[in-house]
């Protein structure tokens, strides 16, 4: 007799090389690449869910997802150094561009997408060409006005519509968001736009970046400008290259959620 014990794993990757996390029928996926290589260490059939989404060619530095596996009726669970080995024979066998981190047990109804309460994503800019920022930054000749972009970001947080920075034609049945941080730092010749909220949409957090760049080179008033774009835009805003778009899917999880021998209300 046989029952099912979930397991969260926990991982980062580059995803230059892959169309986003979730399966494609047509092209490699993050998702489908794991699933396989699950499969063979586990030597037994295994499916992930993931818990969210990214765009082609987005990267990932935390990402979460679960699957279950199998137990027998002893209850067991991994030791600390079964897992440490899972997790060095997953990663040798994982292409390069790929990386787990963690794995532990949870709840049986532990959802990685479900219980996720917030997701925080981040998008480099950087003003002096540098070789090895390709693919990570975007690059700008000018700098714009970061005060105005952080007054037009606080703008954006007073909506939950954001029909206007989502992509047209898309599956979801609300394009309701509740953004719970928005706003540019200034790093080393750069800049970063970090942006928290409990769901996104396909390109928001592209289109939000492209607009707030407008409205810090002046091509949109902060207040004037950009509340009708709220408004009245249909999705076709500016959104600004996806590889430059470091996402940090730092899940908040619900803090009712149980744990099999851990004391986490927060993951990442």
């Amino acid at each position: 007799m046989t029952e099912k014990q979930r397991y969260f794993i926990e991982l980062s990757y580059d995803g230059t090389n892959y169309h986003g996390w979730q399966i494609q029928k047509n092209a490699v996926s993050v998702q489908e690449v794991l699933n396989e290589k699950l499969s063979v260490v586990l030597r037994r059939s295994i499916e992930t869910t993931g818990c969210g989404r990214t765009d082609t060619g987005v990267h990932a530095s935390e990402f979460f997802a679960h699957f279950d596996l199998e137990r027998y009726t002893d209850h067991r669970l991994w030791t600390m150094d079964e897992k440490d080995n899972f997790i060095r024979s997953i990663n040798a066998i994982l292409p390069k561009d790929i990386a787990v981190k963690r794995l532990f047990p949870v709840a049986e109804k532990a959802h990685a997408r479900f219980d996720a309460t917030q997701r925080t994503y981040e998008y480099n800019i950087h003003f002096n060409k540098d070789p090895f920022k390709n693919g990570y930054s975007w690059e700008l000749r000018d700098r714009p006005d970061i005060d105005l972009m952080n007054n037009a970001a606080k703008i954006i947080m007073e909506y939950t519509d954001f029909s206007c920075f989502s992509k047209s034609n898309t599956q979801v049945k609300t394009n309701i968001c509740k953004i719970s941080k928005a706003e540019w730092e200034v790093k080393d010749d750069g800049i970063v736009f970090k942006i928290s909220a409990d769901r996104f949409l396909r390109n928001m957090v592209r289109a939000i970046v492209g607009t707030l760049i407008m409205v810090g080179k002046k091509e949109i008033e902060p207040d004037a400008g950009l509340r009708p774009y709220m408004v009245v835009s249909n999705g076709d805003l500016p959104c600004w290259p996806k590889d430059s778009l470091q996402i940090i899917e730092r899940i908040k999880i619900k803090t009712s959620l149980s744990f099999i021998g851990c004391s986490l209300n927060d993951i990442g």
